[in-house]
C-alpha cells in the first residue's frame, strides 16, 4: 500500500555537496516514493514544529578546534546513520523553573534576549535540554562543582551512574545537580544557529544551536540504544569527509560546520560569535532534475 503523502519522510536520505556550499541534494533514488512529487506539487499544510536543543562539543587540539560528531543508529527514525551533534527535543522537565538556581552564566532573562524569545522560561528550557541531551548521549556533563561542596572530589566521581539514573527516568537533571553539589556551566556554552524542518518533512523540530567548551581530554561514551560510534574531527576535517561522501551529515550540520572551519581556537569561536546574530534558518525543498534540492535561505548564506 502507498504511504499517505503526509506521512512521506526524506529525514534519513542521503544528501550530497554541490558546486554551491548554500544548496544540497538528496538523489532521487534515496528519496522515498512519493516525496518528490510531493514537493514539487506544494500546497501541503506543514506540520507543527517541536522545540529542540543541538550541541557541538568543542576542544582545542594541534589542528585546531575539534567538534564531536556521532552517528545515528540505522534503525533511527530521523537522520538515520547520519553523523550528527548530540541533541533532541526538550522535555518538560527541562522547563523546570527551579534549574535556574544551578545555573552559572547568563540569566534566564539574559538567555531569552539572546535567543530572541519573550519567556525566560523557554529560553532556559532550551539550555537545560543541550546540557541534559549531551550527558545522556555522551556522558559528558557541562557542570562545575560548587564552591561550597564539602566532598568536591566526589561530585563528579562515579558519574556514570547519575547518568544511567537519568537516562532510566529515575532522576531528572536538577536533581543530579542538587545531590552532587554542581553547578551548570551556562558561561560554557554560546549560543550558534537556530534551524527549522524544511516544511515538506512530516515530523519537524525548531531547533536552537549551543558550542560547548570541554576539555581537551573529554571522552564521549555513546547511549548505544541510539548511537553506535563517536569522533573528534576539525570542522574543516569534517567537512571534506562529507564532501567525499565519507561522512552522512544533513544540511545544518555541514552548514555549522563550515561557519566554524576557519577559527584556531574554541576561544576565538567564543570572541567571534558571543554577539553575533543568530536568524532563523528554514531550508527551502525545491524538485529538481534528479532529486530534490535543499537551498539555504539568503540570509543565512556563507
Amino acid at each position: 500500500m502507498t504511504e499517505p503523502s503526509s506521512h512521506l519522510s526524506a529525514a534519513s536520505a542521503t544528501r550530497r555537496a554541490t558546486g554551491d556550499p548554500n544548496v544540497f541534494l538528496i538523489p532521487e533514488e534515496h528519496l522515498p516514493a512519493g516525496f518528490a512529487a510531493k514537493v514539487e506539487a506544494g500546497g501541503f499544510v506543514p506540520a507543527p514544529t517541536r522545540p529542540a536543543a543541538t550541541v557541538l562539543l568543542a576542544r582545542d587540539s594541534d589542528d585546531g578546534p575539534e567538534v564531536l560528531l556521532m552517528r545515528r543508529s540505522k534503525r533511527s527514525g530521523f537522520a538515520a546513520d547520519a553523523w550528527v551533534f548530540p541533541g533532541g527535543v526538550v522535555d518538560d522537565d527541562d522547563r523546570d523553573p527551579a534549574v535556574m538556581e544551578r545555573l552559572d552564566g547568563p540569566t534566564p532573562m539574559q538567555w531569552a534576549e539572546r535567543l530572541g524569545l519573550v519567556d525566560p522560561a523557554e529560553a532556559l528550557a532550551y539550555v537545560v535540554a543541550a546540557v541534559r541531551e549531551a550527558f545522556e548521549e555522551t556522558g559528558i556533563l557541562l557542570a562545575r562543582v560548587s564552591d561550597d561542596a564539602t566532598n568536591p572530589g566526589g561530585a563528579l566521581s562515579n558519574i556514570d551512574v547519575a547518568r544511567r539514573a537519568l537516562l532510566s527516568s529515575v532522576v531528572d537533571l536538577r536533581q543530579i545537580f542538587i545531590t552532587r553539589n554542581l553547578r551548570m556551566a551556562g558561561d560554557e556554552l554560546l549560543y550558534l544557529a537556530h534551524w527549522i524542518t524544511p516544511e515538506p518533512e512530516p515530523r519537524r523540530y525548531d531547533t536552537r544551536f549551543f558550542l560547548a567548551r570541554v576539555d581537551a581530554e573529554a571522552v564521549c561514551t555513546p547511549h548505544e540504544e541510539e548511537l553506535t560510534e563517536s569522533v573528534w574531527l576539525t570542522a574543516r576535517g569534517a567537512v571534506h569527509y562529507f564532501e567525499l561522501g565519507s561522512l552522512k551529515m544533513l544540511p545544518p550540520t555541514v552548514h555549522t560546520l563550515r561557519r566554524l572551519a576557519g577559527y584556531g581556537t574554541v576561544g576565538e569561536i567564543f570572541a567571534a560569535l558571543a554577539d553575533a546574530p543568530v536568524p532563523a534558518i528554514l531550508p527551502v525543498m525545491r524538485r529538481v532534475a534528479d532529486g530534490v534540492a535543499i537551498e539555504i535561505p539568503p540570509e543565512a548564506r556563507l
